[in-house]
């Protein structure tokens, strides 16, 4: 028997979690008493919803028994105390009786608010007539047996109601409608302080990401003009000192720029893809450079698809040759690798180049647009996104991406 009243206990608190958590579900509950509690459920707010939740999942089980066992022991120290104060009118197991019973019917009422206050504002003159009404019938049933007892006389026990019932009303409004007055009025200046605060939080959310959304155009705005203008410079140089292939390389920059117009204005590009940019990039410079550059790439095929801001590892590879690589008489080579380091993606550009100035590390000479558009757009793209410089053992600069992996099987590209 008693499994049996666990079981069902048990399977209506689950239930009840369930309805809580997916309110749809509320219309395949079985049962006529049971659909007709999951639809009080359903009515309640968002919130309501979430702090009943959180309050069954706390209490669910023995937690439930335990809270119960220890309202009992306080409610029956009451009904001692009663008993001492006022033994002639209340004997030991009726103001235990009593305690208990106002005891636990306030408790289920101050819940009942307490899960369910936007309604009780909604309905407050259904629900104060609910529990006048009833008071009204408790106290009259009361009299009137107490009358009958005492006299065995219909007419003084109604006397004795008409008598003691306002008194008796009054009473059960103090120590009942009162505290449920006080925790609905409390509950509802907690909701509207809530939401409140939810609405503040959204609103300041939507201003944040239409922020970060602004500086990122920006951002690309400053590096379309930025790699343009270095790109088109070289070709110039080449143009000026006579070079033979200086057509057949401005027409394959007009195909590159053709071809990569769409991933510069792309706010997410894959891995792949901005390798690939990486490496036209390079060829263009291996073609002014002649041997003096030289430069490999490592992709791992797992990370082809894993999805970085775009243009970051090329605005990396532009600041290694110009500031690095091209500045040095013997030139130098320029490697890309992509790795997973503990979970995180580690993107690796390193040059053999002139390395950092004595200045100090984690900075670049004449690299600052550069470098500061690669690190503002890794924060915006992920707080824990992190760029950092340093010498390498054999000369040269290594630079070091290190972000989240964050896998796309497709991208949209964003049209020029």
């Amino acid at each position: 028997m008693l499994k049996k009243y666990t079981d069902w206990y048990r399977s209506i608190d689950e239930e009840s979690l369930r309805v809580l958590k997916h309110p749809e579900m509320a219309t395949q509950v079985q049962g006529r008493v049971r659909r007709y509690v999951a639809m009080k459920l359903v009515k309640l707010t968002p919130i309501e919803r979430q702090q009943l939740h959180d309050f069954l999942l706390k209490y669910r089980g023995a937690g439930f028994y335990i809270a119960a066992f220890k309202l009992m022991l306080l409610f029956s120290a009451i009904g001692v105390v009663l008993h001492l104060l006022l033994p002639a009118r209340f004997e030991l197991l009726k103001a235990l009786v009593f305690s208990n019973g106002l005891g636990f019917a306030l408790a289920w009422g101050l819940v009942g608010v307490w899960f369910n206050y936007r309604s009780s504002v909604r309905y407050k003159f259904k629900k104060l007539l609910l529990i006048v009404s009833t008071c009204a019938a408790g106290v009259a049933a009361g009299v009137l047996l107490a009358g009958l007892s005492d006299t065995g006389s219909m007419a003084m026990a109604f006397e004795r109601l008409l008598r003691v019932g306002g008194v008796a009303l009054l009473v059960a409004g103090l120590f009942y409608m009162v505290p449920l007055a006080i925790v609905t009025t409390w509950r509802n200046r907690q909701y509207e302080a809530l939401t409140l605060q939810l609405q503040q939080d959204a609103e300041r959310d939507r201003l944040a990401r239409e922020l970060s959304e602004s500086q990122l155009r920006l951002l690309r705005a400053q590096i379309e003009p930025h790699f343009l203008f270095n790109t088109l410079g070289a070709v110039q140089q080449l143009a000026e000192q006579g070079a033979p292939r200086a057509a057949a390389l401005t027409a394959d920059l007009i195909a590159f720029l053709r071809a990569s117009l769409a991933e510069m204005r792309s706010e997410q590009v894959s891995l792949q893809s901005e390798f690939d940019m990486v490496a036209a990039y390079l060829r263009l410079m291996q073609a002014r450079m002649g041997s003096r550059l030289r430069w490999a790439l490592d992709l791992p095929a797992e990370l082809a698809h894993a999805t970085i801001p775009s243009m970051i590892l090329l605005t990396l590879a532009e600041n290694a040759i110009k500031h690095g690589i091209e500045p040095s008489l013997r030139g130098g080579e320029i490697s890309l690798s992509a790795l997973r380091v503990d979970g995180m993606l580690r993107l690796r550009v390193r040059d053999t180049g002139m390395g950092l100035p004595e200045s100090g590390e984690d900075s670049a000479p004449g690299g600052g647009l550069g470098l500061e558009n690669v690190r503002s757009r890794l924060l915006l793209s992920a707080p824990s996104a992190s760029l950092s410089l340093r010498n390498g053992e054999e000369g040269g600069v290594i630079a070091d991406i290190v972000l989240p992996i964050k896998i796309a099987s497709s991208l949209k590209e964003a049209t020029a």
